[in-house]
């Protein structure tokens, strides 16, 4: 239980530290957290080379979902460009991060790939919303960007669920729910 509270907070923390970078010209903020998360999750891993796996193709998966985002116009973003109408980097840092949660607090979605459509359909658009109450990131057309995140969301999901289950380094690893 220990693990999962851990595994959760860091999640939290990085978010944070991602979002309230990207919103105060700090962009470089979330990449530190990130690291030093991303550490902390493979240190704890029973086999951290799956775990590795899953976080590299996560963030390969964000380059692409959050560049077409952005290409498209429906996320503007003021700082971490390397490329002008492309994701910034502390965004994309959110994957891995994001992809820390699979094997360990977000674990109770195995196998449970509508309840993680639907979880992904709500819980992503939710997430950018925040972000851009904290200043992160803005909406040339709210409704647009949020039914775009919703749908997208509704299928990254189960197909992370998918990938961590392909991927899991802590499933030797005593990982309780309760």
């Amino acid at each position: 239980m220990k693990l999962i509270i851990l595994n959760f907070v860091l999640f939290q923390i990085g978010w944070l530290a991602c979002v309230m970078g990207g919103a105060n010209d700090i962009p470089w903020l979330g990449l530190v957290a990130v690291a030093l998360i991303v550490a902390v999750h493979l240190v704890n891993a029973e086999d951290p080379v799956p775990e590795a796996i899953l976080l590299s193709i996560a963030t390969v998966i964000g380059v692409i979902w959050e560049s077409l985002l952005a290409i498209n116009s429906l996320m503007l973003y003021q700082t971490g460009l390397f490329i002008d109408g492309l994701a910034p980097y502390w965004l994309i840092a959110l994957w891995p991060l994001f992809a820390t949660t699979m094997n360990v607090s977000m674990r109770w979605l195995k196998n449970r790939f509508i309840t993680s459509a639907v979880f992904g359909a709500i819980g992503g658009p939710a997430a950018f919303f925040a972000g851009h109450h904290l200043g992160a990131v803005d909406f040339p057309d709210m409704l647009q960007s949020m039914l775009v995140l919703g749908l997208g969301w509704g299928i990254l999901m189960p197909v992370m669920v998918y990938l961590a289950g392909q991927f899991d380094g802590y499933q030797k690893r005593e990982v309780q729910l309760a």
